[in-house]
C-alpha cells in the first residue's frame, strides 16, 4: 500500500495574497507531491472535520465557540494574526481532523504524514502565532483518553518553541513534550516543555543533526512511547523568512529521515506534520515542506511499513 498521506481541499481557502501567512502553501504542497510523482490525488486520504467534543479535550469550550462564531476579542485577534471567515474556521477544524487521521494511520501502519498541522502556539483558551487549535495536544489527549496509547512523545523541530503544547500538556505526564528551537526567537516568553533544547542562531546542518541524534538516542529508550508526533517545521531552513538557523535542503531531509528511522528502528510509530515555514516564494516553500513526505517515502520503502 502507499504511504498514508492526508490532505483536504479546505486547507487553502481564499486568503489575502499579501498576508505574511502563506495559506496557499498547503494546496501548492499537494500539487508538488503529485507533480513530482510521489502520490496521486486519488490516493490522498481526506479527513473529517474534528468535532467540538474532541477539540475540548485540549481547549476551553467557550474559546472554541467564540472562535467558531467569529467572536474573538480584539486582543485574541491580534495574538492570532489571521483574519476570520467561515472558510478559514472550517479549514481550521478540518486540519485538526487531518492530524488525528494521520496519527491513526501511523498507529495502524507505522508511518503517516499530514500535508498540514503542527499548530503548536495555540493555547488552552486563546490563539497565538497563526495557531488556533493545537492539533498536537488534541491528538495526545484523544489517543491517551481513548486508551489507544499509554504514552506519546511530541518531538517538535519547528524553529519556534512549542509553547502552547507545553502549557496545555503540562499536567499530562503521559504526553512528553520535546522542543528543539532557536533560543532567540518567537515566543519571547518561553513555556517549560518536559525537554527544551534551545539552539543558537546560525546553527547549521552538522551540529543540528548531532543534536537530533543525541536527543532521540536518549529520550526514546528512556520513555519508550507508543507514538511519536513529529513537527517537521521547515522554518529551520537558511532561507526561511522567520527563522534564524542555517539548515540546507539536504540538512532538512537528513533530519526528517533520521527522526523517522530512529522511531521505526525501535518499532515506534511516527506521524509527521509540516509545522512552520515562511517565504514569499510560495512554490519554493511548498517544495521545502515536501522534503518531509519524500523523506518519509524513502523510510517507508526501507522499513517495509504496511
Amino acid at each position: 500500500m502507499p504511504l498514508p498521506l492526508i490532505y483536504h481541499e479546505d486547507y487553502s481557502p481564499e486568503f489575502p495574497a499579501d498576508h505574511r501567512f502563506p495559506m496557499d502553501k498547503f494546496r501548492l504542497l499537494r500539487d508538488h507531491l503529485v507533480d513530482s510523482g510521489l502520490t496521486r490525488d486519488a490516493d490522498l486520504l481526506r479527513p473529517q472535520i474534528c468535532p467540538n467534543d474532541i477539540l475540548a479535550l485540549a481547549h476551553d469550550r467557550s474559546y472554541i465557540e467564540r472562535y467558531m462564531c467569529g467572536e474573538l476579542s480584539r486582543e485574541d485577534q491580534r495574538r492570532l494574526g489571521l483574519p476570520w471567515n467561515e472558510a478559514l474556521a472550517r479549514r481550521t477544524v478540518r486540519a485538526v481532523g487531518g492530524s488525528i487521521l494521520a496519527a491513526e494511520q501511523a498507529l495502524e501502519h507505522g508511518l503517516a504524514c499530514h500535508l498540514a498541522g503542527g499548530t503548536h502556539h495555540a493555547h488552552y483558551d486563546y490563539p497565538a502565532g497563526f495557531c488556533i487549535f493545537n492539533d498536537l495536544a488534541i491528538i495526545s489527549q484523544y489517543l491517551l483518553q481513548s486508551g489507544r496509547v499509554n504514552r506519546v512523545l511530541i518531538f517538535d523541530c519547528d524553529v519556534h518553541q512549542g509553547d502552547g503544547t507545553a502549557r496545555i500538556l503540562h499536567d499530562t505526564p503521559e504526553a512528553i513534550t520535546v522542543s528543539l528551537h532557536c533560543e532567540k526567537n518567537f515566543p519571547a516568553r518561553k513555556a517549560e516543555s518536559d525537554w527544551d533544547i534551545p539552539l543558537p542562531k546560525g546553527m547549521g546542518d552538522a551540529d543540528y543533526l548531532q543534536v537530533v541524534d543525541d536527543t532521540l538516542n536518549y529520550l526514546l529508550p528512556l520513555y519508550q512511547p507508543d507514538l511519536v508526533l513529529y513537527d517537521a517545521g521547515v522554518d529551520v531552513h537558511k532561507d526561511d523568512a522567520l527563522g534564524y538557523l542555517q539548515l540546507t535542503d539536504a540538512g532538512v531531509a537528513a533530519r526528517d529521515e533520521r527522526v523517522m528511522r530512529h522511531c521505526l528502528g525501535r518499532d515506534i510509530p511516527v506521524v509527521g506534520v509540516i509545522g512552520g515555514g515562511y517565504s514569499k516564494d510560495r512554490h519554493a516553500l511548498a517544495r521545502r515542506h515536501g522534503i518531509l513526505h519524500h523523506s518519509a517515502q524513502r523510510v517507508w520503502d526501507l522499513h517495509g511499513c504496511h
